[in-house]
């Protein structure tokens, strides 16, 4: 009887939750017309159904059932899902105002508190980004423009690919030196050498962030932030890394401090610390120490991750289509020939090359979510009503795979982005970077990196295989908010 007794209690109990589950939601849908979607179940919402190693295969799933435009619940929380080319531009450009939030992500609000440029919102992030764009655009403030340190930085790369003699290496560190060099030389004023131990260290810590960011407990602490951060797990030793790369930063604001000339700004830190100067009796001023060093890392991090892990993707490409490797080199030979470096004039007269890059960002998907936007007011969107503040997602993998934009989304085709007469054309499913109000500050720099990065290394190597190319696995070895490519070794046979 006791047993059927305490049987009863949590029977009745599990019916009282779910009646309470289904009442808090009927609210939350009675504040706004949201989208259809999957049932959700008491406390866990969606969260069964979507994470997992493969997150954004599980979005193409349900898009597929409930449509372009679909609401998920993360835990208790709403989320609205963009699940198409045309559902994710209506959005992020034609309601470009109302989609530019950031959406609430516990784990970056844990890291950052709201600053930087890439998690604030509001008039902190109107006036950070202005101030970056600003000041970034011709990176060293007039003195040395962006091309020239790129292809300063593709040289030091080139000779420490000819000290390989040809011999297998894995490339991932050979990337991560030479892309975060042309960071570290705008925001600090100086390259670091590529036997530095403590860059070394920080560039490991930079590659555990971007594939601990797609892990498991990353997204269930997005999720339940008060029981995860009590609890061990990879999501904690990311808070310990993040802390190691702003003590690094901060080491060296603290150098720019002491040597601070307001006349002669060296670099972006040299910038910003002027700025605070000229506002330092503004309370209300964004321009302090902790939106110093929460932007640098925004910059020396997502800087470093997303163009280096597209360079190892981009050759294992390669690796996988010689003959797309041997057009690229027949095109670059006919344009640049041997005498001279890759310039950035050199992109629109070699269309396949600027076509291939096109098709690799496509093809890696390297942001398959998208970063998560939220709404800044109440908005009709498709026949529903998304209320003030709700989280949405772009998903930026079901629009660089929409297969109303590419013949063969699946597949890797530089002719997704060429004409009949072979031209480089345009296609409005090319998001890598986003779109709208919150598209990457960075994208002008990646596309010029990933250019002359590419073409310098393929006027000077042939890449070869360590393996058969049939073995070469193209699918990703982690695919959560970051999509890795899986380890391979290269060989790089002087021409």
């Amino acid at each position: 009887m006791e047993v059927l007794g305490v049987s009863a209690v949590l029977l009745l109990a599990c019916v009282v939750f779910f009646l309470l589950n289904i009442l808090h939601t009927s609210r939350l849908q009675g504040k706004g017309k949201f989208p259809p979607g999957p049932t959700p179940l008491p406390i866990l919402g969606n969260i069964l159904q979507i994470c997992g190693k493969d997150t954004f295969k599980s979005f193409f799933k349900l898009g597929e059932k409930y449509g372009p435009i679909y609401t998920i619940y993360m835990g208790q929380k709403p989320i609205v899902i963009l699940s198409s080319c045309d559902a994710v531009k209506e959005a992020l450009i034609d309601n470009g105002d109302k989609f530019s939030g950031r959406g609430y992500m516990p784990l970056m609000e844990r890291l950052t508190s709201g600053h930087g440029v890439i998690y604030s919102n509001g008039e902190r992030w109107k006036q950070l980004r202005r101030f970056s764009l600003m000041n970034m655009r011709n990176f060293g403030m007039g003195k040395r423009s962006i091309e020239e340190r790129i292809q300063e930085e593709a040289q030091f790369l080139l000779e420490e690919f000819r000290k390989t003699k040809s011999h297998p290496v894995d490339p991932t560190f050979y990337f991560s030196k030479a892309v975060s060099n042309v960071i570290a030389s705008v925001v600090f004023g100086e390259r670091f050498e590529y036997e530095d131990k403590q860059y070394l260290y920080l560039l490991d810590i930079f590659n555990k962030l971007f594939s601990g960011f797609s892990s498991v407990s990353v997204q269930m602490y997005n999720v339940y932030p008060n029981i995860m951060k009590k609890l061990p797990g990879l999501h904690n030793q990311l808070f310990n890394g993040f802390e190691e790369i702003k003590t690094f930063v901060a080491q060296r604001v603290k150098t720019h401090q002491e040597t601070l000339d307001p006349n002669s700004p060296r670099d972006f830190i040299d910038c910003f610390l002027i700025k605070m100067e000229q506002e330092k009796d503004m309370p209300e001023s964004e321009f302090h120490m902790d939106a110093l060093l929460n932007t640098m890392v925004d910059f020396f991090a997502a800087g470093t991750e997303t163009v280096s892990t597209t360079l190892r993707y981009g050759l294992l490409i390669l690796l996988k289509n010689p003959d797309v490797e041997e057009r690229v080199q027949k095109e670059i030979d006919q344009v640049i020939g041997q005498n001279r470096a890759p310039g950035i004039e050199d992109r629109s007269k070699m269309p396949y090359t600027d076509a291939v890059i096109h098709e690799i960002q496509r093809f890696i998907d390297l942001i398959p979510l998208g970063l998560p936007h939220k709404v800044t007011c109440d908005v009709y969107f498709r026949d529903y009503v998304i209320p003030k503040g709700t989280t949405v997602y772009p998903i930026l993998s079901t629009v660089l795979r929409d297969p109303k934009q590419f013949k063969n989304p699946n597949q890797f085709n530089p002719g997704h982005f060429l004409d009949a007469n072979g031209k480089f054309c345009k296609n409005d499913g090319f998001m890598p970077f986003s779109a709208g109000k919150r598209i990457c500050a960075g994208e002008g720099l990646a596309r010029m990196e990933l250019f002359l990065f590419i073409s310098t290394i393929l006027q000077s190597f042939n890449l070869k295989s360590v393996v058969d190319i049939e073995e070469l696995d193209l699918t990703p070895q982690i695919s959560g908010l970051g999509s890795v490519p899986r380890p391979y070794k290269i060989c790089f046979i002087p021409r």
